[in-house]
Order: structure tokens, then sequence, then C-alpha cells
């Protein structure tokens, strides 16, 4: 029995697509190949390829790996920091909780 796939939604879809043209963009702005990236990356050039394509099946290392090829990868993470959000920096004083439990559903805070 194999495993039920999901349908992307398509916010998701719209998401890898504007990626996989971000990576494009940056390859080219480095005048570099698709191979020459996928060997920089330490990657298969049909990976590359499949990412560009906006391929959701790209395991999130071999992203990384790419990001790293592009000299991007530190944007990426310093992105994603939670500190750098003007919520995360509200916050910042406060310790993090070890488990998060789930609020009530009837609640209606989202915050």
């Amino acid at each position: 029995m194999g495993r039920k796939l999901k349908k992307t939604p398509p916010q998701l879809s719209r998401a890898l697509r504007s990626l996989g043209e971000d990576v494009t963009a940056w390859r080219k702005l480095r005048g570099l190949t698709q191979t020459q990236l996928a060997d920089r990356s330490d990657v298969a050039r049909t990976t590359l390829i499949r990412l560009e394509d906006g391929d959701g099946g790209v395991s999130t290392e071999n992203l990384l790996r790419v990001l790293r090829g592009l000299g991007v990868l530190g944007d990426l993470t310093s992105a994603l920091d939670p500190y750098e959000s003007d919520v995360g920096r509200l916050r910042s004083e406060q310790q993090l909780p070890q488990r998060v439990r789930p609020r009530s559903l009837r609640d209606g805070s989202d915050g």
C-alpha cells in the first residue's frame, strides 16, 4: 500500500514556483550554468533543475546546499531569525517554553 499524496495548496505551489524563479535569477546573476551551480552545491544537476522548476519534492538539505552555492544561505537564515522580527524583539526578554500546548480553538485569540 502506497502513501496517499496530499494535493499541494495553491499558495504553496506559488511559493515553490517563486522560489525556483529566485534561484534561477540568482544563478544567472552569478553567471553560473546549472552544471556549475550543481557542482558547486554538491547536488545532482537534475535536483537543481527540479528546484528551479518549483518541485516541492526537493529536500531542505539540497535547497540549503544550492543557497550556499549561490552565496545567499546567510540571507535565508537571517530572514528566518525570530529575533529579527518585531514580535521576536518584543518577546526577546521572555524565556521560551520547553513545550507548547495547544490552545483552545474556542478561545478566539491568536497571541
